[in-house]
């Protein structure tokens, strides 16, 4: 080859790839490592908590009762169906109305505490694209924002259900302390339930709509409103590893932990170790199968 050729050669193009490693370039919002996602959201841990706190203020800023509303629904709702389940029904399951009472309120406000963080995690994506679009942060703080406010209305509740608790005469004894321990593991579930309907609800707007149906059918099928196990053994036509099954549910699990804790009497004589287990894996599986599940689409939010 002539030196006149040598010279005409056009230069090797450089991939783009290989320019944008060696300046230290990379994909604009590309997803993060699973550890560095983790750090992300450590970092904004204060945004997390301011965020939870602003929604919990404006919930209800247009009422005029404002923050009583937090705690007057549920207990609308546990009338309700006190006067359905509790009277007309009669499906106490041989518990007195001294023990059905807070029986019912504790399941009616730790069932909800599941159900509005479903419903905030579903719409946390869709309903906030604006910033979601316009900022960077890591995605997963909606979702568990929600949650986190959704806790903190629970509190506020459970200070009414320990009164109704005490007044019905189940006064506090050490199990109490149980509910810390049990509200931080349906946390940790709820949080990871909220992950995984915030991406199928931001990709499947209509989710929002089904969710309700849903819900409700958990609700019936957790034992809210009554014992599960003595609905289901005075039916003969019913199996009882049906019950072993229904109980074992999440909704069921951590409204057993609270009412172990709560009532003091023969039915609630102790908290069987399975059910802490059960707790715990429920805790462990959602909690932590929802966050990588819900960030393996981190760089798909908000697009589309």
């Amino acid at each position: 080859m002539s030196e006149t050729t040598r010279a005409s050669a056009p230069p090797r193009a450089v991939p783009l790839a290989e320019v944008a490693a060696r300046h230290g370039l990379a994909v604009s919002g590309a997803r993060p490592s699973l550890p560095a996602y983790v750090r992300q959201l450590w970092a904004r841990r204060h945004f997390i908590t301011a965020f939870s706190r602003a929604k919990l203020a404006a919930q209800y800023s247009q009422a005029k009762l404002g923050q009583l509303w937090q705690v007057a629904t549920p207990l609308l709702n546990a009338l309700v169906y006190f006067l359905i389940f509790g009277i007309i029904l009669d499906a106490r399951g041989g518990m007195g109305t001294k023990d059905y009472i807070p029986f019912l309120v504790a399941g009616v406000f730790v069932f909800a505490f599941t159900q509005n963080s479903v419903m905030s995690g579903v719409k946390s994506i869709s309903g906030n694209l604006g910033m979601v679009r316009a900022l960077h942060f890591p995605r997963a703080s909606l979702p568990i924002a929600f949650s986190l406010q959704q806790l903190q209305q629970l509190l506020y509740s459970m200070i009414v259900l320990a009164a109704i608790t005490i007044g019905f005469g189940h006064y506090p004894t050490w199990y109490w302390l149980l509910i810390f321990p049990a509200l931080f593991l349906q946390f940790f579930f709820n949080a990871g339930l909220a992950m995984i309907f915030a991406r199928l609800g931001s990709h499947t707007p209509d989710m929002a709509q089904l969710m309700p149906f849903v819900l409700r059918t958990w609700m019936y099928a957790s034992g809210v409103m009554f014992p599960l196990r003595f609905m289901i053994e005075e039916k003969d036509t019913i199996p009882v590893w049906v019950a072993d099954v229904l109980e074992a549910n999440p909704a069921a699990v951590y409204m057993d932990l609270i009412r172990y804790a709560l009532i003091d009497s023969p039915q609630y004589s102790g908290i069987p170790g399975l059910t802490w287990a059960y707790a715990l894996g429920w805790a462990l599986v959602f909690g932590i199968g929802g966050f990588v599940y819900f960030w393996k689409a981190e760089e798909r939010y908000g697009r589309g």
